[in-house]
């Protein structure tokens, strides 16, 4: 079966609107790429890995340093789609990252930082509990690192955004329509559907935690996260976004715990615990029971109050989130194989959020043959085949 531009029904075709899919939809269409979307559910759903109100944002990219320039690069993005859209995407309140100073994220974020010229700031315990009086019983030899421009992004507001601004230049998008293969041919690819073939010269992957359906030689494994959010006690100043920014704290046994305090208008503090590979369980995204039991918050509920005394034991909300992770815990972003016709973007490893404005533009420009900016040569798929 072969294909030709000719039959094309459109250049691109971006497989999956989640975070990345959406902005690399948002970047290719900007461009005046005809390009179309297509997702298995509808935009901002919550069945893959970019929901749950808030995410993350910092520059002081400890799982990797090569990530800073994208990290920079997406938080100048988040500013442009807000421009477009005229929606609030990313409100820079601060982000914390608190642990021992060889631990792996106080060292993981000053390395990044020191290689990069971040501008951080280093606190010792004395300042830290005025900086965030929720963490208590942090140890002496414990320090903070803040970083200014790290905050929060808004997941579900980010995706209607960017596939709105797709569609208004003039892409085309198509929900709650399910890709069951796609076929490699002589001059591009062909989307199989229920309803019927699609041709398209450029297929860009981005399924998340369904990628491994169609590269299964990728070593992914699909991993579900409790999502959970808390109340305070009783009414508390020190548990407000502003008293409490976007943390992640590693604890003396190892433990990360991550969250943030009430949004605006809001009296839940979304709190998570961080794998580790001790917590969560590797599932198949077809079959994934999405009930929740006391094992999706236990383990983190023990290390509340000596951590951050005030919080309600049990939470007050629990919800699902899969994503899917690599052995080396770093994305793969890329061509496969070298082949110009399929790009595949994945393996987020539950810190791609934050990229997501970057990596649609990283896709863009591998879709139209250019050097991406920046360069993320770890994050090659084709380093596993």
């Amino acid at each position: 079966m072969g294909a030709s531009h000719a039959d094309a029904v459109a250049e691109v075709a971006v497989v999956g609107l989640g975070a990345w899919g959406a902005c690399a939809l948002w970047q290719l269409a900007s461009r005046g790429v005809d390009a179309i979307g297509i997702d298995r559910y509808g935009t901002a759903n919550v069945h893959g890995s970019s929901h749950g109100e808030s995410r993350m944002f910092r520059t002081a990219c400890l799982e990797h340093p090569g990530l800073v320039p994208l990290a920079r690069r997406s938080g100048e993005l988040w500013e442009k789609l807000e421009r477009q859209t005229g929606t609030r995407l990313l409100a820079r309140t601060g982000a914390m990252l608190i642990g021992p100073p060889d631990g792996r994220i106080v060292a993981g974020a000053l390395t990044a930082a020191r290689e990069h010229g971040l501008d951080v700031d280093v606190l010792d315990p004395p300042r830290m509990r005025a900086r965030v009086p929720a963490h208590d019983g942090i140890p002496a030899d414990h320090v903070g690192i803040v970083e200014p421009a790290g905050g929060l992004t808004a997941p579900e507001a980010t995706i209607d955004a960017a596939v709105t601004a797709a569609r208004t230049a003039g892409a085309r998008v198509f929900t709650d329509t399910r890709v069951t293969a796609i076929e490699l041919v002589d001059d591009g690819a062909v989307l199989h559907t229920a309803l019927r073939p699609i041709r398209v010269a450029r297929v860009v992957v981005a399924v998340g935690p369904w990628l491994s359906q169609f590269v299964p030689e990728l070593p992914l494994e699909v991993v579900r996260m409790p999502t959970t959010w808390f109340t305070p006690v009783t009414p508390d100043p020190r548990f407000t976004l502003e008293r409490l920014p976007v943390f992640m704290r590693e604890l003396d046994g190892g433990e990360v715990i991550w969250g943030h305090g009430c949004l605006p208008g809001a009296r839940e503090v979304k709190l998570g615990l961080e794998d580790g590979g001790r917590h969560f369980r590797v599932v198949d995204p077809e079959t994934l029971d999405r009930s929740v039991s006391p094992a999706d918050w236990s383990a983190l509920a023990e290390l509340l109050p000596a951590a951050i005394p005030g919080i309600s034991a049990l939470p007050s909300r629990v919800t699902g989130n899969i994503y899917a992770r690599t052995p080396d815990g770093q994305f793969v972003l890329g061509r496969l194989r070298g082949d110009r016709r399929v790009v595949v973007a994945g393996g987020c490893g539950g810190h791609g959020f934050k990229h997501a404005t970057g990596v649609g533009e990283v896709i863009a420009d591998l879709v139209q043959d250019r050097e991406p900016r920046p360069t993320l040569d770890f994050a090659d798929p084709d380093r596993f085949l």
